[in-house]
């Protein structure tokens, strides 16, 4: 194997778990987005619930001073029976106090229905609040985890970054500026020809190629893809 292909397929491999660190870093963003987003949703829940029972409360209360109201009402109806001499307002009155008792029973009857979706409600709350709190402390956890990764992985990359100039002084510009295309616009650079196939676009190459590839004297590129070839034995 030719040396430059030799250090080519190092730098190859350190490049290429460079590109997967910077891969996973450009991912945990992402990751932390969606937990943020998940328990801004479970928190939404909550205080959608919360709103819901607070409501159904202000409501109930509202009902109470209607029926005060009506009772209000009821009372001066009342003594006004007692004060009066005539039958026709005598009859209104008690027109009006019938009345006044319906609005009341009809409320009464909204009453129950409140009381019953607070029922329903209370569990509801209690569930999305236990919810909300939980991953609260589990999305905390989990952002320390990306944290703590992102140090671990930010720091393997700077190492790889720092050590790459070692790999590649001595190797011609032209070769590496060739290695950098290839790397980008391919995904690898260097790949075995194995069995007369190119491993990297998995084509078979021409006999003379699969010759030069042999000879070890010059670099050789596959004749469909253009990667730099070596012999692979395996």
């Amino acid at each position: 194997m030719l040396p430059e292909i030799e250090r080519l397929l190092i730098l190859q491999e350190k490049d290429s778990r460079a590109r997967t660190l910077r891969n996973e870093l450009k991912s945990i963003p992402i990751e932390r987005k969606s937990l943020e987003d998940k328990l801004a949703h479970l928190k939404a829940q909550a205080n959608d619930a919360k709103h819901r029972h607070r409501q159904t409360e202000v409501e109930q209360s509202l009902l109470e001073t209607e029926i005060k109201s009506h009772k209000e009402r009821i009372a001066k109806y009342e003594v006004q029976k007692m004060q009066t001499r005539k039958n026709d307002e005598y009859q209104a009155l008690n027109l009006s106090i019938q009345n006044a008792r319906k609005e009341i029973s009809g409320i009464e009857d909204k009453q129950l229905e409140l009381m019953e979706k607070l029922e329903l409600l209370r569990p509801e709350v209690a569930a999305s609040e236990k919810a909300a709190e939980a991953a609260q402390t589990q999305v905390q956890n989990q952002i320390a985890d990306l944290e703590t990764k992102t140090k671990n992985l930010t720091a393997k990359l700077t190492e790889l970054e720092t050590t790459r100039p070692t790999y590649t002084d001595g190797l011609d510009e032209d070769l590496l500026d060739n290695y950098r295309r290839l790397f980008i616009n391919k995904g690898e650079a260097v790949v075995g020809l194995r069995q007369d196939i190119c491993t990297g676009c998995h084509m078979k190459v021409a006999t003379a190629t699969v010759a030069a590839v042999r000879a070890h004297t010059t670099i050789v590129h596959c004749d469909q893809c253009g990667r730099m070839l070596y012999m692979d034995l395996q």
